[in-house]
Formats: structure tokens, sequence, C-alpha cells
């Protein structure tokens, strides 16, 4: 009877045993969900205004995002783009504006997702060609404004970044004999921005 009872909780343990063997084969962990673009604690990004390139001129950026805050470092040669047209009330059509190599500093904020409001300063040097002469003339100007753009993800590395710019700067004039240049206080300019995000360390 004894050894009869013996067997029978040796075999009740060994079925108990292979069951939760194949439980524990069935269950899988949890994976976790994969934070979304929006949701990083911190990440390292590039990016650049490609047309500038299309243009014989360049630009570079280098941004560290912490939550919702990014500080971006950039500079800009906008080649043989003529930036006078996104001026507002410019003084006379006589002339044209480039960028030529200047620095900037941009902070922002996503205000929802990966939409970012932002304010910056850039210290730019444009040159002024009166397109009559030919005659070209070096202005200096500390420019800042607001800007808004949308980082579109493609995976969790790419994107794209189309935005508007809202430049300001103070009153700037130069000579040109008879003639004199003022450069517009406000400039209104669409941009496109492509982007690598290098880095990211999630919350």
């Amino acid at each position: 009877m004894k050894k009869r009872f013996f067997l029978f909780v040796c075999l009740f343990l060994a079925s108990v045993s292979l069951f939760a063997q194949r439980d524990s084969l069935l269950v899988k962990p949890v994976a976790e969900s994969t934070p979304k673009t929006y949701e990083v604690k911190s990440a390292i990004e590039v990016e650049s205004l490609v047309p500038m390139f299309l243009t014989g001129g360049f630009h570079f950026c280098i941004g560290y995002r912490f939550y919702r805050f990014r500080i971006r470092l950039s500079v800009i040669n906008g080649g043989h783009y003529d930036a006078e047209p996104a001026g507002i009330k410019n003084s006379s059509n006589d002339f044209k504006r480039f960028y030529k190599t200047s620095p900037g500093v941009f902070f922002g904020y996503n205000i929802w997702r990966n939409l970012e409001l932002y304010t910056y300063l850039e210290l730019h040097t444009f040159q002024i060609e009166q397109e009559s002469t030919g005659i070209c003339k070096d202005l200096h100007s500390t420019d800042t404004g607001l800007g808004i753009s949308y980082q579109f993800f493609i995976g969790k590395i790419f994107y794209v970044q189309p935005g508007f710019h809202l430049y300001l700067r103070a009153d700037k004039r130069l000579d040109f004999g008879p003639v004199i240049y003022s450069i517009p206080n406000v400039d209104f300019s669409p941009v496109l921005r492509l982007g690598v995000r290098l880095w990211s360390k999630s919350k």
C-alpha cells in the first residue's frame, strides 16, 4: 500500500513538473513598447537646409534634445541664393542679397508631438549686389525671430523637417552712390531641412 501511494505521489509530482515546464515555454515576456520619436529623454541630431547645396552654398546644424527642449548650432552659406525676395517692403528691385558664411543658435520646444516652436539668433553677413552696376558690398546683421516646423520621421533615424521662419532685424543701410540700400526689417521664408538622429536615450 505504501509503495502504491509513493508511486502515485511520484507520478503526480512528475506530471505537475511537466505541466509547469510546458506553461513556462508558452508564456512569453511582454515586449516593452517602443517609445515614439517625440518621447525620447535626450537625443543628438544633425541636419541641413539641403536647398543651400543646390545654389552652391552649404548649411550644417547639430542639435541636442532634452525631453521637449532642443538647442541647435548652425552655420550657413547661401551661395548664389538670393534672399532679397523673402524680405517684406524691399527698398529696391535693383539689389540682390546673398548669405555669406554665418553662424547661428536656435532654441526650440516641442509644443505637440514633433511640432517645434523655436527662436534663434543669427549673426548674418550678407553680400549686397547692385544689379545695374555689379558693385557688391558686405552688410552685417544680427537677426532674430520665430520659427515653426515639424519633424516627419522615416523610421527612427531619418527625418524631413519643413517649416517657416520669420526674421526680424534692425535698420541697416549701404551707400551705393546716388542710391541707398536698406535691408528689410522682416523676412518671411519657408525652410526644408533633412536630418539624422545619431543617438537617443529613452525616458
